[in-house]
């Protein structure tokens, strides 16, 4: 342990974090760099520098990450249409990579050669903060105290806290049941009831969304613009990319629309039961698939639909920074280019439904599609020879008495 001087903690300021720092500052007998992210989790991250400072730590870095978190991570997996396990829209994934890249630039900057973070030793987070950190400086020495330390339940750690005189607020507000998570794109529960799988989640959990029951009577339409697959403005306002996925946060909050109660299965090898609510990553999700059908190949659309699934695994399995994932990246970032236009949605208790898409770049040729007559536009006898050979082998394969049933 002797060869630490100086290491970068992830910091947030609560009980698990301020622990963590003092136990980093007695176990290791070295410097504490603390890293504290506002990725739009919407709680002040400003009281973590009186934290930190009340503990003696002299280099503080506290970042405003919003526009870098959606423009460079966000939008780019919303452009393969991202889902993990069929529903997933990895919210807490997709916020590790910039963390451990945050992580890493610090180090790099103060000379410290240790990051450490919180993530438990049962979870997906450890993995995916330390995959980005060795991709990113190989060398770098992580300490993760949760698989180290005895501390192991919120009472041990509460009582190292007050033998160490470590400031912890003590209030009277009722502390959440839930182990939650949350950032510009959702907010996660675990724990509590929802350990049980037959057990409902309660109404008071859910922070983001109204219920879809107490939604509006009255639906609300939205107009979104793409230009190379991400979103640049709503209902004609040009907006950045931090500032359209909050304001599609409220507005589909207020609709009920982005709640989710999966079962997970976790890179570490147990299933997790999770709540989300994920409301502007729901209607960018499905917006974005309205703009590609009309403006993307078939085959490219298909192939891309192939591919997601594995994108979705690499990234939540934290491997972002893998060159599979920055090949995937490339490939589907080229899909784009003429993902461009409108998307025009209506919001109505918990949907969101599409009700119009238009484009420049559209493929769909109103001529060739219509039921009316086309002018000779499509030749609806090429049809014949076009199925026959589509039969062939199959018609070979019966002609020789391989019935399939």
């Amino acid at each position: 342990m002797a060869d630490v001087n100086k290491v970068v903690l992830a910091y947030s300021g609560g009980l698990d974090t301020s622990v963590i720092l003092k136990w980093l500052q007695d176990t290791y007998n070295c410097e504490v760099v603390t890293f504290t992210a506002d990725l739009g989790q919407g709680e002040e991250v400003e009281p973590a520098r009186a934290k930190a400072q009340a503990m003696g730590v002299k280099e503080i870095y506290i970042d405003d990450l919003r526009e870098e978190f959606v423009r460079d991570f966000v939008f780019p997996m919303f452009r393969a249409n991202t889902v993990y396990e069929g529903e997933y829209l990895l919210g807490t994934s997709i916020a590790r990579p910039l963390i451990a890249k945050r992580l890493i630039e610090i180090a790099n900057e103060t000379g410290a050669d240790a990051i450490s973070h919180g993530a438990t030793g049962k979870g997906n987070d450890q993995v995916r903060f330390e995959l980005g950190a060795y991709a990113l400086k190989p060398g770098v020495k992580v300490i993760a105290p949760w698989r180290e330390w005895d501390l192991l339940s919120r009472e041990k750690l509460m009582d190292y806290a007050e033998k160490h005189n470590i400031p912890i607020e003590r209030h009277g507000k009722k502390k959440s049941p839930y182990s939650m998570d949350a950032n510009l794109l959702h907010i996660s529960y675990e724990g509590g009831v929802l350990e049980d799988t037959w057990t409902e989640h309660e109404e008071d959990m859910w922070r983001w969304t109204v219920s879809p029951e107490n939604a509006p009577d009255t639906p609300q339409y939205l107009e979104l613009t793409y230009r190379n697959g991400d979103i640049v403005a709503l209902d004609g306002v040009d907006m950045t990319p931090a500032t359209v996925l909050a304001t599609l946060n409220r507005i589909g909050g207020e609709h009920g629309i982005g709640r989710l109660d999966i079962v997970e299965n976790r890179y570490v090898g147990m299933k997790s039961r999770g709540c989300y609510e994920t409301p502007g990553g729901t209607i960018m999700l499905r917006a974005h698939r309205a703009i590609e059908s009309i403006t993307l190949d078939r085959e490219v659309a298909h192939l891309k639909d192939e591919l997601m699934p594995k994108y979705a695994s690499l990234i939540y399995t934290g491997y972002w920074w893998s060159p599979e994932r920055v090949m995937l990246q490339q490939m589907i970032d080229a899909s784009q280019v003429n993902v461009n236009g409108v998307v025009r949605l209506k919001l109505y208790k918990g949907n969101v439904i599409v009700t119009g898409r238009k484009s420049d770049d559209s493929l769909f040729d109103a001529n060739i599609a219509t039921f009316e007559e086309d002018g000779g536009a499509y030749n609806q006898a090429d049809a014949a020879g076009f199925i026959k050979l589509n039969a062939l082998r199959m018609r070979i394969a019966a002609n020789k008495g391989r019935t399939l049933f």
